[in-house]
Parts: structure tokens; C-alpha cells; sequence
């Protein structure tokens, strides 16, 4: 594995020293789930790096995308470890908040990877996507290779939980500023009015959820042509329920996260085009921004003009789009999830 400072030194983001002595300092990470590639990519490059640099890693993870309790008692078992600090990617964004500050009050270092809190400076950094860029990307990217079939198109949104948990937020409002869709209250999902706007459901962020929220979507109107998803599982489960009544070369897919199975799907044209993220490098500078705290109290500063720690994104497709930057399927697969 490439050292997390080059790597983040090549797109531009400051690296933690890696130098600095770890032994003996605890660290928590704890994901929505362990089952989700995205999250097993995660726990990867925290493990690594913690072993490198001789951290006490454990690491939890919700029953599904959604389980709050889980990560409740997980906040309260690395407080009571006596652990330095956390990394998590939240699945009820404020309700996990008042659990997090008794953690901070403790003296442990929080870190949010992928998802914010809200409000953003619950935790002491956000290492992230910038995932309402993410959106944009997609969404610019659907408009320009519909063309003028974009103002009539029938689009619909697969978003992840009830809750509206920030990442899902952004990547939603996101996806519709680039599409051209006016967002009306931009931390909101559900609120526009925009007719060309079939529905939105939730998908847990599995395949099984994309393949039922499709269905429902295709009950409320069968000439939709854009899906919008909020990964690239609930994407796949999304073309499943297409092709079972032989809809799947009328839609549009568009996601995010750029998983080397996703990228895959890309390439098979299963997917349209998906904006990729890093998992492995938030988790891995995670842990060095633990270890460092550990040392000498040093807390992550985020990237200029922007309140997180950017770990960058780019649209993978094999179909560019004028005026939308984008990598093609052989580079997102040597850059997957790295």
C-alpha cells in the first residue's frame, strides 16, 4: 500500500507525521456497517495504519446503515477504554451528537470520516469527500449527456435513511444544483418542486433497498429515465429492478463513491458515470491525526476555505461529458478507493 503521505501529498492535502510515537495510544473506528465495501475499504486503511504506526485499534460497526444505538454504545465503550480518539462515519448525524460531546469532554479527539456531523463542528474534524461537489458532478454530468432531453426528463432520487443524515443530504441537493434543479432549502431533501421530479425513496444504502425503492418509484411513474443514488450498491439494486421488467436502456444511473466493484459497473454500463472517493486515505489519516494528537495535542486543520479536511473526488465514465471533468473506468480502477 502506498504511504498515506504521498498519497495525500499527490492530491494536494497535508499529511500528519508519521514519525510521531504511537505506542501504547488507543483509537476507536467505528462505520455504519462492516459490510458495505466502502466501510470494509475504510477499516482497511485504519488497520494498516494503526499497525504502522503501533496504535490500539478497535473497531464497531452498526447492525445496518441506520443504527444509531450501536454506534452509541460504541462511543461509550472507547470512552471508557480510556481510547485517545475516534474516527466515525455517523448514521443519525445530530442525534449521535450529544454522545460525541461527552466523548470531546473526555478528552478524546473526534474525528467524522465521510459523513458530518450536524452541525459540522460537532466533531473536532471532518475528514471527507466533498460530497455536495460529488453531487454536482453527476448531476452536471447526467444534464449535459441528456442534452435538450434534460428539461423533460423524469428523475428520481435514491437516498439512504429517513433521518436525512448530512452526506445524504448533500449528495441529493448537490446532484440537482448540477443537474439545474432548484434546491429551495438546500439542507433539506424532498422539499422541491421541480416537475420533472418523480419521487424519492430510501434505500438503506444496500442493493436489496435500491431494488425496492426503484420498484416504488416505477409504481408512481414507469417513464422515468434519470436515478440518482446515493452508492453504488443502491445502484446496482436500482438496474436489477429495471431489468426485471426490461427498463434498464431507459434510465440514466448516476452515484457516487467509485468502489473498484462500481467502477466495474461503469464499465458494463450498468452505471452511467459515479463520482469516486478515498475511504482507505480518511481512515488512514485519521489515524495519524490520532497519533499525533496523542503526541503533542495537535488537532487537524481543515482545507483552506472549506470547513473539512477535503480527501478529494473525481467522475469516473467512460462517456465524458463537455464541460464536466471527469477520469475514465481503467484510471478509477487503479484509483479505487485508495
Amino acid at each position: 500500500m502506498k504511504s498515506t503521505v504521498f498519497a495525500a501529498a499527490a492530491l494536494g492535502l497535508m499529511a500528519f507525521a508519521s514519525s510521531a510515537s504511537a505506542a501504547g495510544v488507543g483509537a476507536c473506528l467505528i462505520t455504519k456497517t462492516d459490510t458495505n465495501p466502502f466501510f470494509v475499504k475504510m477499516k482497511e486503511g485504519a488497520t494498516a495504519k494503526a499497525k504502522e504506526l503501533g496504535v490500539d485499534l478497535k473497531t464497531y460497526a452498526g447492525k445496518i446503515d441506520g443504527d444509531s444505538e450501536s454506534q452509541v454504545a460504541a462511543i461509550e465503550s472507547c470512552i471508557a477504554d480510556g481510547a485517545k480518539g475516534i474516527l466515525i462515519t455517523a448514521s443519525d448525524t445530530k442525534g449521535i451528537v450529544p454522545t460525541v460531546k461527552k466523548a470531546r469532554d473526555a478528552g478524546l479527539l473526534v474525528i467524522a470520516l465521510d459523513t458530518p456531523l450536524d452541525p459540522i463542528d460537532a466533531a473536532d474534524a471532518t475528514f471527507a469527500t466533498d460530497n455536495l461537489e460529488a453531487g454536482k458532478l453527476i448531476g452536471a454530468w447526467a444534464a449535459a449527456t441528456l442534452g435538450d432531453k434534460a428539461k423533460d426528463a423524469k428523475i428520481g432520487f435514491l437516498d439512504l435513511t429517513p433521518s436525512q443524515p448530512t452526506v445524504d443530504v448533500l449528495r441529493d441537493q448537490g446532484f440537482m444544483m448540477g443537474y439545474g434543479i432548484d434546491v429551495k432549502d438546500p439542507n433539506k431533501i424532498g422539499d422541491e418542486t421541480d416537475p420533472r421530479i418523480v419521487g424519492h425513496d430510501v434505500t438503506n444504502g444496500n442493493e436489496e433497498g435500491g431494488r425496492k425503492a426503484m420498484e416504488n418509484l416505477l409504481q408512481k411513474d414507469n417513464t422515468i429515465n434519470v436515478i440518482h443514488t446515493i452508492n453504488e450498491p443502491a445502484a446496482v439494486g436500482a438496474y436489477q429492478a429495471l431489468k426485471a421488467v426490461g427498463l434498464e436502456s431507459q434510465v440514466l444511473i448516476v452515484s457516487v463513491d467509485g468502489g473498484c466493484p462500481g467502477v466495474k459497473s461503469v464499465a458494463e454500463g450498468v452505471i452511467g458515470a459515479t463520482s469516486q472517493q478515498y475511504p482507505l486515505q480518511m481512515a488512514a489519516l485519521g489515524i495519524e491525526a490520532i497519533a499525533a494528537f496523542a503526541k503533542d495535542g495537535t488537532k487537524p486543520k481543515p482545507t483552506e476555505g472549506k470547513n473539512f479536511f477535503d480527501t478529494g473526488v473525481n467522475l469516473v465514465t467512460d462517456k465524458p461529458a463537455t464541460g464536466v471533468k471527469s477520469i475514465d473506468t481503467k484510471e478509477g480502477l487503479a484509483k479505487c478507493w485508495g
